[in-house]
């Protein structure tokens, strides 16, 4: 046991610190310090900027021709300002949106597992460079930027309490509010002189964050008529704005910047990658900004000007759209008010925006200002490498200072020149910093591969030589071959130190962070002791060559160890479980593939079960039935709009199966001919769950919100499902195991329908059932086999255990979503309890959903854990030691580019393959809690229980 708990240990350190090898590989943040702000030569085109951004905002809601919904802004696009669409390449978040349009820098990746509000990293800002800022709007974003600020009083926030973000009611007044704040800040002007010289001071921002389409758009959906009239209440709201803006100031010198941070899906939710999210609007008009003509059209009505088509039912066709990606809006917002672009942007200022006709030379100086920029963080990331040995310089440096200089030369000779070389070393920089964000990846990759290698060795001479009896020089009496074992011990050691001096020298030398000096120590360490416990691998090869030859004989061999099969088999039997193994990696992200293999699953069983078997028909039909009942959930979307009638249905069916089983077989839960009152307390609380859950929908669908009554009955029925598993497992500690698993499933239900919106309700029936089938299956597959006998070691067969359980896992994980699922999740599965936006709260009720089925698995693997007569954990370390073969396969298939749906999606699926040890060692822990000391009667052997019957 002593033995077991260290390599456990091991096993939990070594995970827990190479799932951090993700994020210094892949997600180090890209942002670098120490350069200095290139401030533009020309002057301000306008003395002030107006951001507004409409959180939630799709750009097909608000370009829509026909309809009078945004009429202030249309006029803005057609001939009084520039328009076009941003593009967001980066998490479609309110935090890392409006971080891109005033920063200029995509999410920094390595604050993925940060929270949503807060940027972990300090970073410059348009709004950095102001004079002063006033914002406007929600707590989720105006501190980000108020902390972010060099001046502490630079930037100025007026929010409204997080409480009015309730996405049961009409959210519109939050926008009201913000306006009408705004109006009140300039009425104020008028009687503070202190005030009213500041806001006459130049490079001045007013910052208007709307939430209300966003609140109604997750509340509502986008296509509600409560979002549609939210645009009109914003297109009234910025008309009147303006009006104020320009009786105060009267000098015209006011720039307007109108967009979105993301969009919003159809189902009234975001965070991936689709279209409706990552198309937003970009409007501006104002001082600085050019009005773009009316084009021509060719004979068949498409534009002839520049720029991209717009979408036909627009009916924009007469005015270039000129799209953007969302980080060029900052240097865009810089370039307008005359102040630097924040040193941290990777925007390229798109100076088709700028009101530059017949200024040549000055739009050639705003380029170059961009590249100068650009270029400084570029060198700040080159000069991070330089000290390292062997280094390699980016490919283009040499270009790229090059490019620099004929730009500035071409200014005025020149300017068209001098523009293109700025765009070419922009693009060039861009690229250089990648180089050397990457520069560091084949190293480390190197380093964690061998480590997760070597612990999938260490793990399985582990089980061999414990479980399995392979121990050569244990068994071994001759004196030379102990002597040339110590010999080789002795020359492991000798490399194992030479590597460990030549590791810390060498990751000294490039400066490492201390990780990289654990990530080095675990692949020598496990590799060292793989080394020195090479003969007992040659002791299970010796011992399955020669149960080859006496197969070939046709002689009878005794078999006291796991390896019971040839070579052939056994090595066939292991391809068999790897090709499992990576048939789960792609389920990942092909849900069906879950389906096949569980309709596979079907004829195993065929083949396990003796004919003869009483009532062998009736379970595996049973576990057929079951088997392609809950893969087909793979086969639906994971997109799941609301449908109560199939959440009330599930319920009834977990109704239904309970009472069965308390009614028609109440002596296989150990229990009298009369079921106890405490299983029909279950049962009815179910009932008043699924009453509940359809009263609350009915008060949100007729705009009602979430009345009192129901929040409060809703966390009641939750609790008291909970408190009912307490309560009867200290009550009852060796009742039936059977009888423990109802009461586990009726008491974990309640809270999967108050959470559900759809079909998982019936997911949770259908594989609930399928884990008691499994039980009683490898119940009576222990009681029909004749070679486990209490002290038996592990056989290859039981490979399809482990094999069944991670498809379990997995199916418990995968059954209703994926990863994406979650990272854009419907808030509306949290409405029963809440409708206010809590992160958190909302968080936690939705992981306590994702565990219910892992609760159930967890049971049911203590009960199977203390029916089937294998050595204890051996079953637990062959899964714990084989998975990281999944793990390996995510490792490589990580991506820190693209959406925010591709980067969390990859980043996830390496994070749960890595902490799977943890995981199992959980779920392990969590049987004995849940399950206890549980009455399970020990299967009969097949010879007893058959001639019991004859």
């Amino acid at each position: 046991m002593r033995r077991i708990a260290k390599l456990l240990l091991v096993g939990i350190v070594f995970h827990a610190v190479y799932i951090a090898s993700i994020f210094d590989i892949y997600f180090r943040t890209p942002l670098v310090h120490g350069m200095d702000p290139v401030y533009p030569v020309d002057p301000a085109p306008a003395k002030r900027l107006v951001l507004l951004v409409a959180d939630g905002l799709r750009a097909d809601k608000l370009f829509e021709h026909g309809v009078a919904r945004a009429p202030f802004l249309r006029e803005k696009v057609e001939g009084g300002g520039t328009w076009g669409v941003s593009h967001t390449r980066v998490p479609t978040e309110s935090r890392p949106g409006h971080v891109a349009i005033i920063a200029g820098f995509y999410e920094d990746v390595s604050a993925v597992t940060k929270g949503w509000k807060m940027n972990p990293v300090d970073f410059d800002s348009v709004f950095n460079r102001t004079h002063r800022t006033w914002s406007f709007g929600s707590p989720d974003i105006l501190p980000m930027f108020a902390k972010g600020a060099s001046d502490p009083h630079r930037v100025k926030t007026y929010m409204y309490g997080a409480e009015e973000e309730d996405f049961g009611t009409e959210a519109s007044h939050l926008d009201t509010w913000v306006f009408d704040h705004v109006a009140q800040l300039f009425q104020n002007a008028s009687t503070d002189a202190a005030l009213d010289a500041e806001l006459r001071h130049d490079h001045n921002v007013l910052f208007l964050h709307l939430l209300g389409l966003d609140t109604n758009g997750h509340g509502h959906r986008p296509m509600s008529p409560e979002y549609l009239a939210n645009i009109g209440v914003v297109d009234r709201g910025i008309a009147q704005l303006v009006d104020t803006i320009n009786a105060f100031y009267g000098d015209d010198r006011t720039a307007y910047v109108f967009t979105a941070d993301h969009g919003m899906h159809d189902r009234g939710n975001h965070g991936d990658g689709d279209p409706q999210n990552t198309e937003t609007p970009l409007i501006t008009w104002g001082a600085g900004v050019a009005r773009q003509p009316r084009a021509a059209l060719d004979p068949l009505g498409r534009p002839t000007a520049r720029g991209h088509e717009p979408q036909r039912t627009w009916d924009l066709g007469a005015w270039p759209r000129l799209d953007v990606h969302q980080a060029d809006i900052a240097p865009l917002m810089a370039a307008l008010i005359g102040t630097p672009i924040p040193v941290n942007s990777a925007g390229r200022l798109p100076v088709e925006y700028l009101d530059l006709a017949g200024k040549p030379a000055q739009q050639a100086r705003l380029l170059f200002q961009n590249a100068l920029q650009l270029t400084a963080q570029y060198r700040a990331k080159a000069k991070t490498k330089r000290h390292m040995w062997f280094f390699h310089p980016y490919p283009l440096d040499g270009a790229i200072a090059r490019g620099l200089s004929t730009a500035s030369a071409l200014i005025e000779r020149d300017p068209g020149a001098s523009s293109r070389t700025s765009r070419q070393v922009m693009t060039d920089a861009l690229e250089g910093m990648r180089y050397y964000q990457t520069y560091d990846w084949a190293l480390l990759r190197g380093v964690v591969s061998a480590g997760y290698l070597g612990w999938i060795v260490y793990t399985l001479l582990f089980i061999l030589e414990q479980f399995a009896g392979f121990d050569l020089l244990g068994r071994a009496t001759n004196s030379d071959l102990q002597r040339q074992h110590q010999r080789r011990l002795r020359r492991i050691q000798w490399i194992t130190g030479f590597l460990s001096v030549s590791a810390v020298v060498f990751l000294t030398q490039r400066r490492a962070v201390w990780l990289h000096y654990v990530y080095a120590a675990f692949p020598i360490y496990f590799w060292s002791h793989a080394f020195k416990k090479q003969h007992v691998l040659q002791d299970a090869v010796k011992h399955m060559h020669a149960l080859s030859t006496a197969m070939q004989k046709r002689d009878t061999v005794p078999r006291p160890r796991a390896l019971t099969g040839s070579i052939g088999q056994t090595m066939l039997v292991a391809f068999a479980y790897l090709v499992a193994l990576e048939l789960l990696v792609v389920s990942y992200f092909r849900r069906d593939v879950l389906f096949v293999c569980f309709a596979a699953s079907t004829f195993i069983w065929h083949h396990r079960l003796p004919a003869g078997l009483p009532h062998r028909r009736t379970w595996l039909s049973l576990w057929a039935g079951l088997s392609l009942t809950t893969g087909l959930f793979t086969l639906l979307p994971v997109e799941k709009a609301d449908d109560l009638w199939l959440v009330t249905l599930g319920g009834f069916a977990v109704i239904g199966t309970a009472l069965y089983m308390m009614w028609w077989q109440p002596q296989q839960l150990g229990l009298p001919e009369d079921a106890p009152g405490f299983l029909y307390a279950l049962v009815a609380l179910n009932a008043i769950t699924i009453a509940l859950v359809n009263h609350t929908a009915a008060m949100l669908r007729a705009k009602q919100g979430l009345a009192y009554l129901n929040q409060y009955g809703a966390w009641l029925c939750l609790a008291a499902g909970l408190a009912a598993i307490i309560d009867d497992g200290r009550r009852r500690p060796t009742q039936h195991y059977r009888r423990r698993l109802l009461v586990l499933f009726l008491g974990f239900a309640p809270a999967f329908i108050l959470l559900s919106l759809t079909y998982e309700v019936i997911f949770y029936w259908s594989f609930s059932s399928l884990l008691l089938v499994w039980v009683q299956l490898e119940r009576l597959d222990a009681a029909a086999a004749t070679g486990h006998l209490a002290g038996d070691t592990l056989d290859a067969i039981d490979l399809r255990i482990a094999a069944f359980f991670l498809f379990a896992v997995n199916m418990a994980f995968f059954g209703t979503g994926n990863v994406a699922s979650l990272s854009s999740f419907s808030l509306s599965s949290v409405y029963r309890f809440t409708t206010v936006f809590d992160p958190f709260l909302m968080s936690v009720l939705l992981l306590y959903k994702i565990l219910i089925p892992f609760f159930l698995l967890s049971a049911v693997l203590g009960v199977l854990s203390r029916s089937l007569r294998l050595p204890p954990f051996s079953l637990f370390l062959l899964v714990v030691g084989t998975t990281d073969v999944m793990t390996l396969n995510f490792f490589f298939l990580v991506r820190d580019d693209g959406s925010w749906l591709e980067i969390g999606t990859s980043i996830s699926h390496f994070v749960i393959a890595s902490a799977f040890i943890i995981l199992q060692i959980i779920l392990f822990s969590l049987s004995h809690v849940l399950v206890g000391r549980v009455l399970i009667p020990a299967p009969t052997s097949r010879a007893s229980k058959w001639a019991k019957q004859t």
